[in-house]
């Protein structure tokens, strides 16, 4: 399964001018306790979906009482810059919705 598929909302914005901060919701606690403890959103599989170095993923920091884990990572290019494409850093977010999710993760969740 995707993150797509579980995931409630994933999107992104600016955090300044370098840097870019994805929130990934759920819609229940059990889920994002779920992927919140496995290794689905890790500095690694980040900056892989997003093609970026691991040294770009600044950090990842779940948010219990939102049932969000938000993601921080460098611009490529300063929001604003000559060649930039996304000043707000709102479509952003796409690469992360492929992450794959392990049946082990989901096992025993209610069918999606």
């Amino acid at each position: 399964m995707r993150l797509a598929e579980l995931a409630h909302t994933v999107t992104s914005k600016n955090a300044g001018n370098f840097h870019l901060t994805f929130d990934v919701s759920f819609g229940d606690r059990e889920t994002y306790e779920r992927v919140r403890d496995s290794a689905v959103i890790s500095t690694a599989a980040v900056a892989a979906a997003l093609c970026v170095d691991e040294a770009a993923v600044v950090s990842i920091i779940p948010f219990d009482p939102g049932q969000v884990v938000k993601i921080n990572v460098l611009r490529v290019r300063a929001s604003g810059d000559p060649g930039e494409t996304d000043v707000f850093g709102a479509q952003q977010y796409p690469p992360l919705l492929n992450l794959d999710v392990p049946d082990q993760v989901l096992e025993g969740l209610p069918p999606r």
